[in-house]
């Protein structure tokens, strides 16, 4: 089996890839639930919805890594909370459509509510470091 080229190797600082792997491997989990969901008119635009969201917050996240500017950085690491906290939305909704996917859905609720805590944290720790790096108002 081949090595995956995006996946971090063992020489590469794990303090990069720790979050950047976790909301990957969060995306694909996502991916894998919405291939498993029965397609219908009403899950048809949650399944697209839930991929879009489950999605985004890793991929932001890449975007808030490589941040040119602190205020780039606040603004990508608040785009991968609100997405993170959206997933948890169409899950509760994929869920109201589909009562049997309530176990496999509640596994992903909870690595979203996990993912938005810490995306929160980012977030209240680089504007408590920007308040207190700006000049006093005079």
């Amino acid at each position: 089996m081949a090595e995956d080229p995006t996946r971090p190797t063992a020489n590469q600082s794990a303090s990069k890839f720790d979050l950047e792997e976790r909301t990957a491997a969060f995306g694909e989990a996502v991916i894998e639930f919405a291939m498993s969901i029965k397609e219908t008119p009403v899950m048809r635009p949650l399944i697209s919805q839930i991929v879009r969201s489950g999605t985004s917050a890793g991929a932001n996240y890449c975007e808030a890594y490589d941040a040119v500017s602190r205020k780039e950085f606040a603004l990508k690491i608040n785009t991968c909370r609100k997405e993170s906290r959206e997933t948890k939305f169409w899950l509760r909704m994929i869920v109201k459509a589909d009562p049997n996917l309530r176990d496999p859905a509640a596994v992903l609720w909870k690595e979203a509510h996990e993912i938005h805590l810490i995306f929160s944290k980012i977030r209240r720790t680089t504007l408590a470091n920007s308040s207190s790096t700006s000049p006093p108002n005079s």
